[in-house]
């Protein structure tokens, strides 16, 4: 029995395995996928949990619950060996061991792009995972729970500003829900001035979310604007140190919360771990048929799609290939499904030719904006179609429920506003044991287990 390889349960590599096991006839084939996550992030609900207007587990959609067929192997891939067929896997325990298969499915998805800037890699978090949207949200809530016990000053004002740099998809998006949370969240503390909220938002091109047309653009800056946020075009970030963020353009401020959202890079494991081929940046040379290779060279049992993969994008023409984007994986992991069943049974296969549904996009509760071949819409109705696309397009009826549950709940009784930032340090309680004068301090840095290296005043 042949064994198709999925690497990668993104939404491309989920979407393939999730169509594969539901259409292929017993003893056709098996499916394996590795993933060192036991779920699917269902990133466009990212900037929502960010907010709290989504649940953190509810944008993570389970692997075993969904892939029942699917045999998974919580670990990594560290190399590609294709003119053998293996690929060598270091599992989440033990040591690293070679794994032979028939046909391979690179869908191991991109990476943040990260840029050698003082301080970015010691302050800033990205917005690419569930734990970084998490992680962000505790941190603004407890940054306000600090800010409200001092008085106004340089420390205060620091624990009020945020920045994001990046003017793409993930950056507008989640910039503008916690903005909306942030203005929401100030009134629960009258020892605070709404004046004080300070947020930046720093894209290095003159405008911001390309995906839309330049007026567009110009108008969600507007927007942003009008709700007290500062959008730095044409600025880069030099420096970060300490969060002593300076731009380019001579701009200086001290901001706690730094969030990086500056794009995305090829997958390190593409892009120098495979004998497959890549192209100039790294990602994996794909045809319009999704086979890895070119029309004249395919590479036999090898297929690509997703963040990873070059994938020619035949609606839009000119030699482009399609944007790393939520839509296009998804409908390529349904594509290779088809194909590689095609191919297995001696049928012929579909090039991907996927003409965009639109723009759609939230900037906060109650805010959002919709771009489609001139229409646009703005405001409400744009937020309202940018949640029903997505609780539509998100895997399974389950999840469906939950996050409409949620949305429920918000809409009678508002956001939560717990911060569970605690959770960093689940041991730190229990070691000092209540001691008061100890619980006044801050733990320690994390290890790289996720507990304190050491907390003050007490055994560990």
């Amino acid at each position: 029995m042949r064994t198709i390889l999925v690497v990668g349960g993104g939404y491309a590599g989920f979407y393939a395995a999730w169509k594969l096991e539901r259409r292929l006839r017993p003893g056709e084939a098996r499916v394996v996928m590795i993933d060192p996550r036991p779920y699917m992030t269902y990133q466009p609900f990212l900037p929502e949990v960010l907010a709290g207007s989504v649940e953190a587990r509810h944008a993570a959609v389970s692997q075993r619950r969904h892939l029942k067929k699917t045999k998974i192997i919580s670990g990594t891939v560290v190399r590609i060996d294709h003119a053998t067929r293996t690929v060598t896997v270091r599992p989440a325990e033990g040591p690293q061991y070679p794994l032979v298969y028939d046909t391979i499915v690179v869908t191991a998805g991109a990476v943040t792009r990260k840029l050698a800037i003082p301080g970015i890699a010691e302050q800033a978090i990205g917005l690419k995972h569930v734990e970084e949207a998490v992680a962000i949200r505790d941190q603004l809530l407890t940054s306000f729970d600090r800010a409200s016990t001092l008085p106004p000053g340089p420390r205060r004002q620091r624990l009020l500003t945020a920045t994001f740099v990046g003017g793409g998809f993930s950056g507008v998006e989640g910039f503008g829900e916690l903005l909306s949370l942030a203005t929401a969240l100030v009134k629960a503390y009258p020892e605070l001035d709404p004046k004080e909220l300070d947020f930046h938002l720093v894209e290095a091109r003159d405008r911001i979310l390309p995906e839309v047309s330049a007026e567009q653009g110009r108008w969600v800056v507007r927007s942003l604007e009008k709700r007290g946020a500062h959008v730095h075009l044409g600025a880069l970030v030099t420096s970060a140190t300490g969060g002593h963020v300076v731009l380019s353009t001579g701009v200086a401020f001290e901001s706690e919360l730094i969030v990086w959202t500056a794009g995305n890079a090829a997958n390190p494991m593409v892009h120098r771990h495979t004998d497959l081929p890549i192209d100039a940046r790294g990602l994996l040379v794909v045809r319009a048929d999704l086979r890895v290779g070119t029309e004249d060279a395919p590479v036999p049992d090898a297929w690509g799609a997703g963040d990873d993969a070059a994938v020619p994008d035949l609606a839009a023409g000119g030699g482009s290939v399609t944007v790393p984007n939520a839509q296009h994986a998804v409908r390529q992991g349904k594509l290779l499904a088809r194909n590689l069943l095609a191919e297995l049974r001696g049928r012929e296969v579909r090039q991907y030719r996927h003409h965009s549904l639109g723009t759609v996009a939230t900037l906060g509760l109650g805010r959002g904006i919709f771009e489609w071949k001139g229409i646009v819409i703005r405001g409400f109705p744009a937020w309202l179609m940018h949640r029903g696309y997505h609780v539509l397009a998100v895997p399974s009826w389950e999840r469906k429920v939950r996050v409409l549950a949620i949305w429920l709940a918000a809409a009678v009784f508002g956001r939560d506003i717990v911060s569970l930032a605690s959770v960093q340090h689940p041991r730190h309680a229990f070691v000092v044991g209540g001691d008061p004068a100890v619980l006044a301090i801050d733990p320690e840095p994390v290890t790289g287990d996720g507990e304190p290296s050491s907390v003050p005043g007490g055994p560990h």
